[in-house]
């Protein structure tokens, strides 16, 4: 009986930022021994032609401006801004004849995947839990995304074919923990443990202004995410917005509680506190020991 032929031979990565190029070479310095070596093409639309040369040289074996070219692939990698990706989902449709497989590394998931499942696309959403201030493909590194969590959300059952297995595989060999949920609770989640300390570091340096200049390594430490662009975090807002809401309004009523503790010195109230952010940051320490 012969071998089965591997599902994914052919990748296109529609979008070569920090996360799609630190993809690409992930899965090209890292794929599963024995496997026949992927082909991978991509293609970004704010590229110049020293761009494009350039991005050659992190595993990309073509940049392909045909769109019937790009997207015909064995798997296709959306790594665009939220919003775009949607949209790019139509494009898919009119140029793909059959893909096997569709993922995206959006920080959203439930709007691309219903749409996704509206126009009958094999679609696996993926949530690389990884970043750096820095943005662009210069910034790009495969050990970006080893030892990280990556949040699979799939309402389909298609990790269960060849095609998700094989997605899988290389995921792992790149050194990436996965993680499983559904889409919709994705976003209620992410609101909670990513969107909302964006947001809050945002409002800390904003808050802080006038006094940053005395500031010390922990004020820094907790304005870290305020470099983020919000050309990135336009979409993550517009397609998570109920979501994102409703966490800054229960940690509003947290900060509220904790002003009273303070207020009336509560220390027993606040040791309390204490003692179980110590708990939990040292659990945090394990679970992102490299």
């Amino acid at each position: 009986m012969s071998e089965q032929k591997p599902a994914i031979r052919t990748i296109s990565f529609v979008g070569l930022g920090l996360i799609g190029a630190s993809l690409l070479r992930a899965f090209r310095l890292s794929q599963p021994a024995g496997v026949n070596r992927l082909f991978m093409k991509g293609y970004d639309p704010s590229f110049s032609e020293k761009e494009r040369l350039e991005v050659l040289s992190l595993g990309l074996d073509r940049f392909e401006t045909d769109k019937k070219a790009l997207y015909d692939a064995d798997l296709i990698v959306l790594a665009a801004p939220v919003q775009v990706n949607i949209g790019l989902l139509d494009e898919i449709r009119e140029y793909a004849a059959s893909p096997l497989l569709v993922t995206d590394v959006s920080s959203t998931k439930a709007l691309i995947a219903e749409k996704a499942r509206e126009l009958g696309i094999p679609f696996i959403g993926m949530h690389p839990m990884a970043g750096r201030e820095q943005q662009g493909f210069r910034a790009a590194h495969e050990e970006l995304l080893r030892g990280k969590t990556v949040i699979l959300c799939d309402n389909g059952a298609f990790l269960d074919g060849q095609g998700g297995q094989e997605l899988m595989e290389l995921l792992e060999s790149a050194g990436c923990r996965t993680m499983l949920m559904d889409p919709v609770s994705h976003d209620r989640i992410v609101a909670n443990i990513s969107h909302l300390p964006q947001l809050l570091s945002t409002l800390l340096i904003n808050y802080c202004e006038e006094n940053i200049a005395a500031s010390g390594p922990g004020f820094a430490t907790l304005a870290r995410l305020s470099g983020s662009s919000w050309s990135i975090w336009q979409d993550i807002v517009l397609t998570n917005s109920g979501n994102i809401a409703a966490e800054l309004e229960r940690f509003a009523g947290e900060l509220l509680s904790l002003s009273s503790d303070v207020k009336n010195e509560n220390i027993e109230g606040l040791a309390s506190r204490f003692s179980n952010a110590n708990r939990l940051y040292e659990t945090l320490k394990e679970l992102h020991k490299p």
